[in-house]
């Protein structure tokens, strides 16, 4: 693939400027996403990233990273803040970070080693659980996901409630029960993060009700523990 972009338009030394408005990358749909995704998660990580660093982190061409900055606080998923020495700080928007999850999903849905990390992943949370001296806990989101994650609970000494899923309208899931309201679940020692759709969103809805400490996910849903911040 191509990744040239037009020549950008005047750049600071730390790489901070962002191309002209009319000056837009040319890319197939999912190297597109590909490029999103990877330049949310380095500003989630690193407010105070560089045009250069992202360009060198993510493989593409300078004036493709300025661009893509450029397009991003367009569409609202990250804000700019003029730093001092000519440099700009990035900052998540909320809708940055459903936009983060969305494309995660959509990437790790799609990927070949899909199964292999999942089912990884999941074993690892699964043992950190046990760890943790839980013995009862729920999942959070039906699915490939959740599916995975009941096979790997067979090989823990663990109880699964069911899962939690306001979305999903069948009353049973891969053999478990499926509920609606947390209430319905009964009494469990914590949460596990199964949901591909809104991994962010589902794990802030069940932080309201319980503590954060109590939910878990697997690293390739690539949540955020922290609430989002803006800054004013």
């Amino acid at each position: 693939m191509n990744t040239k972009a037009r020549t950008p338009g005047p750049i600071d030394r730390g790489g901070s400027a962002l191309m002209n408005e009319t000056q837009t990358p040319t890319t197939t749909g999912q190297e597109e996403a590909r490029i999103t995704l990877g330049l949310l998660n380095a500003v989630e990580q690193n407010s105070a990233l560089t045009q250069r660093s992202v360009a060198r982190d993510l493989g593409i061409a300078l004036g493709l990273a300025n661009a893509y900055l450029k397009r991003c606080a367009r569409k609202g998923l990250i804000k700019i803040k003029q730093a001092p020495a000519n440099r700009y700080a990035y900052y998540l928007t909320p809708q940055g970070f459903t936009e983060k999850s969305r494309l995660t999903a959509e990437y790790l849905t799609s990927s070949l080693y899909f199964f292999r990390t999942a089912r990884r992943e999941c074993g690892d949370v699964l043992a950190d659980c046990v760890a943790r001296g839980w013995r009862r806990i729920a999942l959070a989101g039906t699915g490939d996901l959740g599916e995975i994650a009941t096979l790997c609970a067979a090989e823990h000494q663990l109880d699964l409630a069911g899962f939690f899923d306001p979305r999903e309208t069948e009353g049973h899931f891969a053999g478990l029960p499926v509920a609606s309201t947390l209430d319905e679940l009964g009494i469990v020692d914590g949460f596990v993060i199964t949901d591909l759709r809104d991994p962010q969103g589902t794990f802030e809805q069940i932080c309201t009700i319980v503590p954060r400490e109590r939910v878990r996910a697997p690293g390739m849903l690539r949540i955020s523990r922290e609430p989002p911040t803006l800054m004013e």
